[in-house]
């Protein structure tokens, strides 16, 4: 990361991981210490397979965006694309990075959220009826005009479009750039996935064990 990065994350899955490691680590630590017999081997096995599987969902992702290149901290791995490399940025049921060889990357940190969609529209419309019936010298109940007409009745977008709006502006501005240009890399986080195999094998073994 550099200090000119954008960081995109997902407030509500930050939110929704720490509570769950914060209960994770109560439950799993209390029986390591407290528990008798097999109990604190199987909380250390739960804790070393749940845990690492709650931060790779929730807490790992994030996209970082520069001048340069577009770099997606996914939950098992990590891609970093240059500018140059990506042909466009496409939102349907998920967000997408697609490469010039029809390869998809998901932006897990910018979910799409359809009941945000909705909204946005909603608000939308509610804006241009407002304003279609000021124009027209009419007064719509329960309206709110403030200086000039206008109307603050919340954000016209979804907070993911935005950002996907955001993200398209720079891979317009920066594809062509020089420094924009090399090979797209991916690195496997393997600081997840061995933990995760370690607690799984151990939970195995102690099943096996009886």
């Amino acid at each position: 990361m550099t200090t000119n990065d954008r960081i995109y994350r997902s407030p509500m899955a930050l939110v929704g991981g720490v509570l769950l490691l914060a209960l994770a680590a109560w439950l799993g630590i209390d029986a390591m210490v407290q528990g008798e017999g097999r109990a604190p081997w199987l909380a250390l096995g739960g804790l070393l397979t749940f845990v690492p599987v709650v931060v790779a969902f929730t807490v790992r992702p994030a996209v970082f965006a520069d001048d340069n290149r577009l770099r997606l901290r996914n939950p098992l791995r990590v891609v970093t694309l240059p500018w140059g490399e990506i042909v466009s940025l496409r939102s349907g049921y998920t967000n997408e990075a697609v490469d010039k060889e029809g390869r998809k990357f998901q932006l897990w940190a910018v979910p799409v959220s359809l009941r945000g969609r909705k909204r946005a529209t909603r608000r939308q419309e509610r804006r241009d009826a407002r304003e279609t019936a000021a124009a027209q010298g009419k007064r719509v109940r329960g309206s709110v005009f403030g200086p000039g007409g206008d109307i603050d009745d919340g954000p016209l977008r979804d907070q993911g479009d935005k950002i996907m709006d955001e993200l398209r502006a720079m891979l317009e501005a920066r594809e062509k750039a020089d420094t924009s240009q090399g090979e797209i890399t991916v690195r496997w986080a393997y600081e997840i996935i061995v933990p995760t195999l370690v607690g799984a094998v151990l939970l195995v073994v102690l099943g096996a064990l009886g």
